[in-house]
């Protein structure tokens, strides 16, 4: 089986959405821009990628990814040698990358001398509890950069996405410190993936979806959830972009954030930064909105959901 999943992604991938879908660039230009959406995905499972990937390619959208080294249903990990060519065909098709840190790691507390309680759901740790130092959490979200640019030749953006969710002050500040800011989301922008679908029905995700979701909210979806049996990408993904479209928004990577483009921007060095005349602003740079907020616009009244902010990996 993984034999197949390697000549399914690393010989033809790249080649074959080309052939299916045109170029295997997507457009560069935001100018029009007017109301966009942030569509991002974590590692999971990793099942549903290859799907994941042609809607994409197929509705040219880009997203942003956060990465982890999370186990995969073929019984490697999503971030292996046979995942690599997987992960450099996104890079070459525009999206954008971040850190989910490497085994996954969940911050469960503060402690008082300042450290932080931590317990991986990955790699040959998991399910085992440890007190970390902010330097140990960072050399974890390191763990992610470095596999991705070993995989692809690329940089990850200075920003993370702790696993689950799941953060403190203390936490934020000290990723902040190793030049990593963190990524929330909108509450709107919970796509309901993690849930149950006995109780949480993909049809129904997707009408909550397009009635609640505003501009400017950062979508938050998964590469594969272990405990939901009927799976939300790619059957809801590819209604909710077209449903998306026809309301006017647009997708945009996390890098043409608001509340992170100026300091993403100031990280790259001097040879790759944009002119400042090509920074289309998304929203009004006075009402931008903080990190996981949705920008200005009326808001909706979103109706109870059982919102996790824990991701599933059992």
């Amino acid at each position: 089986m993984r034999a197949a999943y390697k000549v399914l992604l690393g010989l033809g991938l790249s080649s074959c959405a080309t052939a299916l879908f045109g170029s295997s660039t997507l457009p560069t230009s935001l100018a029009s821009c007017e109301r966009p959406v942030y569509l991002t995905f974590d590692t999971g499972h990793m099942q549903v990628a290859p799907l994941v990937a042609e809607v994409l390619a197929r509705q040219q959208v880009r997203a942003t990814f956060f990465l982890a080294n999370e186990p995969t249903r073929t019984g490697g990990t999503s971030l292996d040698e046979v995942w690599s060519p997987w992960w450099k065909s996104l890079t070459q098709q525009g999206h954008a990358f971040g850190s989910h840190t490497f085994d996954h790691v969940y911050w469960l507390g503060d402690t008082a001398d300042g450290r932080f309680l931590m317990r991986p759901s990955a790699g040959p740790q998991a399910g085992k509890s440890f007190t970390w130092t902010a330097a140990q959490y960072c050399e974890e979200l390191g763990r992610s950069a470095t596999r991705f640019e070993q995989m692809t030749g690329q940089k990850i953006l200075p920003l993370f996405r702790a696993a689950g969710g799941k953060t403190s002050p203390s936490l934020v500040r000290a990723a902040q410190a190793c030049g990593y800011e963190h990524v929330g989301w909108a509450p709107a922008g919970f796509l309901g993936d993690e849930l149950p679908s006995d109780q949480y029905p993909n049809a129904l995700l997707l009408e909550r979806a397009l009635r609640n979701i505003r501009s400017g909210d950062i979508l938050v979806a998964h590469l594969g959830i272990w405990s939901r049996q009927d799976p939300w990408a790619p059957a809801v993904l590819e209604p909710l972009i077209e449903g998306l479209k026809k309301k006017g928004f647009c997708f945009a990577t996390m890098d043409t954030h608001p509340a992170y483009r100026a300091k993403i921007q100031a990280s790259l060095p001097l040879s790759t930064k944009a002119p400042s005349a090509a920074v289309v602003p998304l929203v009004s740079e006075s009402t931008a909105p903080t990190a996981g907020a949705a920008a200005p616009e009326s808001p909706a009244v979103i109706e109870p959901l059982d919102v996790k902010t824990n991701e599933s990996n059992d």
